[in-house]
């Protein structure tokens, strides 16, 4: 290709493309890429979007405050969310690497990616419980009468009270009102429990007395939890080819279903008084640093920051994919989505209460509660209740398995990326098969009668602080140790223009002091973890702080270690060696490598200069063409693609 060409082809969109010519297609093939944007967008947003969008984020909001939540939420995200949602998409685009390998920038904070897939393996493991869980209430909604309506089934105690009246009442909307509306003081009673309280505490789970007590496997729930992990193996048995291909379904429906639910919701007699217990604020909680630190635990557990998918994901793209743009549309999405679903909650909820006659608050549920007890009971009250179900826990599915793709792709990308043999790339496969049987056996004890007691446990310590605490070295060592005037120029090589100030600035000051801020005072008013009246043992909470220190320790475990084999005489000398960039840090391809990252050699591919030193380098190399148009032999025959072809002569 001539010169001329060749800085047509660097002044490329920020999508790779020439206007006026054929899109080329950059595409790693050693690892792969997204068949389209569409497919990382689709993905993202069914990474962020999942089932904290819909069981933790309305609770965190009713238990902090109602609307008054809502302000340290928005404010976590505009300062921490999406600045460290681009950070990590920047991050990994820029070097096609998972969250191990892109630590060549800095090979010492290496353990920060092991600390990743610690926190990713914890949740992948008890997120698919919870997506079982789901799958077998799904399946129970396969009948003419939910099982969780009437408190005449064996698992049933003396204190149950149904809202939906007796086996024999007309299971209409009127009939309804009129058998509810005096079982309010019933209902108020301590020692009342609720059909769908006795049913997850009695027959889903049959839940022991403590802990400590694993009782029996759960038979039902040990088989949907292996159909939820084929279900995973499936869909990622190609990799990013195949799972691209079904979020177009799984990262979509579940917003027509959320859809069809809120209508159905604020149709109901109560649902305005369920919206205005959601959004109605109690200022006083805002002083309390426990709200701070739920706002930005649920940010970070909501958008995916620290686990290592957001890298995982990016690591797909294109190089000169516009990730500032997808970081900004996914994560306005995701946050939008829990509050949209929170009206589609407490509008149910609402409903509920009115007929009952008593507080929102008496019957929101806590934790998973929210999606298993207190909405399946609303659910009881609708006409055709088993239909509303059937498309709850089907949407409650799908956003879970949007979730649990990248989680268990994050894993397999990053020991295939660390392997990188050419055999264990083909037989990627058999990685994610791997992983997704060890994920299972590791999901069997959570499947017993003390199962929920982990899942609690692990969703309070596993994927807490310890995420705020990755972040926050995360972007010390890209703004500090690396440089931000580096990593600032590795943007605009990949995208075409720096990033904004504003995110500049969070990255290098604001979001490390909010997460650090917000860190110490979470830890200042700590309070041991409680399932409803069950206070944990002391010696479940050593081993709750022993799995969130496992993350956290990888990483000063990791960084003495590489001080230690790195060259050097003295420790000075072995330190500034460990925290140097590696010699293959930058892009993956070489097409891409320019600037400091140029390959001189008989075997080095042209580069793409930058926007500001193309004009000037584009009248010279028109100066040196017309030159050497002057001192061309033969005929000069236009090619199609711009090129030149001199024909030999004729002898």
């Amino acid at each position: 290709m001539s010169e001329s060409n060749s800085s047509a082809a660097c002044m490329a969109d920020q999508n790779g493309a020439v206007p006026g010519e054929p899109v080329k297609k950059d595409e790693n093939s050693r690892r792969g890429n997204w068949g389209n944007q569409i497919e990382f967008v689709l993905t993202s947003v069914g990474y962020a979007v999942g089932l904290g969008n819909v069981w933790r984020f309305p609770y965190l909001c009713y238990r902090n405050g109602g609307g008054a939540f809502m302000f340290p939420y928005f404010i976590m995200l505009v300062f921490c969310g999406i600045p460290l949602f681009f950070l990590e998409l920047s991050f990994g685009q820029f070097t096609s690497l998972g969250c191990l390998g892109v630590w060549k920038v800095s090979p010492m904070f290496k353990g920060v990616g092991y600390g990743m897939m610690v926190v990713s393996t914890y949740i992948g493991i008890y997120y698919n419980v919870v997506i079982c869980i789901a799958f077998y209430y799904f399946f129970m909604s396969m009948t003419n009468l939910l099982p969780w309506t009437y408190c005449n089934n064996p698992w049933n105690t003396p204190d149950c009270t149904g809202v939906a009246g007796s086996p024999r009442a007309n299971a209409t909307f009127a009939n309804v009102s009129a058998v509810v509306s005096g079982v309010t003081e019933i209902v108020n009673r301590t020692k009342r429990t609720s059909p769908s309280e006795e049913y997850w505490r009695n027959y889903v789970l049959n839940i022991s007395d403590g802990i400590g007590n694993f009782g029996e496997v759960r038979l039902p729930i040990l088989g949907c939890l292996a159909v939820s992990w084929v279900v995973v193996f499936l869909c990622l048995i190609r990799g990013v080819k195949s799972s691209g291909k079904v979020v177009y379904f799984t990262a979509t429906f579940p917003y027509v279903v959320l859809t069809i639910l809120f209508i159905r919701g604020i149709t109901l007699e109560g649902a305005v008084s369920g919206i205005k217990y959601y959004l109605t604020p109690q200022w006083e909680k805002i002083l309390d640093a426990k709200v701070w630190g739920d706002a930005a635990s649920q940010i970070f557990y909501s958008l995916g920051c620290a686990w290592g998918g957001l890298i995982t994901m990016a690591s797909y793209n294109k190089f000169h994919n516009n990730c500032f743009r997808d970081s900004i549309i996914i994560s306005v999405t995701n946050c939008g989505t829990s509050v949209y679903a929170g009206f589609v909650i407490f509008s149910i909820l609402g409903f509920m209460a009115n007929h009952l006659g008593v507080d929102v608050s008496e019957v929101a549920d806590h934790g998973p509660g929210l999606a298993f007890v207190a909405y399946p009971e609303a659910l009881t009250l609708l006409p055709i209740s088993p239909l509303w179900s059937l498309l709850f826990f089907f949407m409650l599915i799908l956003l879970g398995l949007g979730t649990q793709f990248c989680l268990l792709e994050t894993l397999v990308t990053a020991i295939v990326d660390e392997i990188g043999t050419d055999w264990i790339i083909k037989n990627k496969t058999y990685v994610t098969l791997g992983v997704a049987i060890i994920g299972f056996l590791l999901g069997v004890p959570l499947t017993t009668q003390a199962g929920i007691y982990w899942l609690l446990l692990m969703d309070n310590y596993a994927a807490s602080f310890s995420l705020v605490i990755i972040s926050c070295i995360m972007c010390i060592c890209i703004m500090y140790v690396y440089g931000h005037k580096n990593y600032f120029k590795d943007v605009e090589m990949m995208l075409g223009f720096p990033p904004p100030i504003f995110f500049r600035i969070c990255w290098k000051y604001v979001s490390p002091f909010i997460i650090t801020f917000i860190l110490i005072f979470t830890v200042i008013q700590y309070k041991p973890i409680t399932y409803n009246d069950y206070v944990y043992p002391s010696w479940s909470l050593v081993i709750g702080f022993a799995m969130a220190l496992s993350s956290v320790i990888c990483i000063p475990i990791y960084a003495l270690f590489k001080i230690a084999v790195s060259e050097g005489s003295t420790f000075l000398e072995r330190l500034k060696n460990s925290v140097r960039p590696d010699p293959d840090w930058g892009p993956a391809l070489q097409e891409h490598r320019k600037g400091r990252y140029a390959t001189t050699g008989p075997e080095s591919v042209e580069v793409c200069p930058l926007k500001e030193d193309l004009k000037d380098e584009g009248k010279e190399k028109l100066k040196e063409n017309e030159t050497e148009k002057k001192d061309e032999i033969g005929l000069t025959i236009p090619g199609s693609n711009g090129s030149t072809l001199n024909p030999t002569p004729s002898a």
